[in-house]
């Protein structure tokens, strides 16, 4: 598995029910369409897709994200930069948590000045800039990363309710 794969996976549940390219994908992540499809190819040995590429295993990609996703992709914030915030100061968790310290991706065309988080490709910022389900996805993933134990804990939750 490579970082980008879970944005590939994220990128698919967050269109929901709608019907998806893997062009589409590519043009929407700004990813090769090459890397789209080995993306899903591993995604598909690790049992996070169906073999058919059309059904995500949503159960597994949650239990990869709750247990594993801090582990294989381990993040510790940076220097102050100004980005596109994630984790707790993003959407939907920074309706719950009110912190002063905000982390961010960093992003030339960002509003936000906070401590940097790598995004686990670097085209996130812009991909979720253009798709709200996205981003929150996203910056939920961060919140696993980053987090501390409340805000794991209710990024699990809003994961668990985003996906299934």
């Amino acid at each position: 598995m490579r970082p980008h794969d879970i944005v590939v996976l994220l990128k698919i549940a967050a269109k929901g029910e709608q019907s998806w390219l893997m062009k589409d994908l590519s043009i929407e992540l700004g990813i090769s369409g090459s890397e789209i499809s080995e993306s899903l190819n591993r995604s598909a040995i690790a049992g996070l897709i169906s073999k058919d590429k059309k059904k995500l295993m949503k159960l597994n990609i949650l239990d990869f994200l709750e247990y594993g996703l801090r582990f294989v992709y381990p993040q510790q914030p940076g220097a102050k930069v100004r980005g596109v915030p994630t984790s707790h100061a993003a959407p939907p968790l920074s309706e719950e948590i009110a912190s002063e310290e905000p982390y961010v991706w960093p992003y030339g065309e960002g509003k936000v000045r906070g401590e940097s988080i790598e995004p686990l490709h670097p085209k996130v910022p812009e991909a979720c800039l253009k798709d709200a389900e996205f981003y929150a996805l996203m910056a939920l993933c961060d919140a696993l990363r980053v987090g501390r134990a409340r805000e794991k804990k209710l990024a699990i939750k809003e994961l668990r309710n985003r996906i299934c």
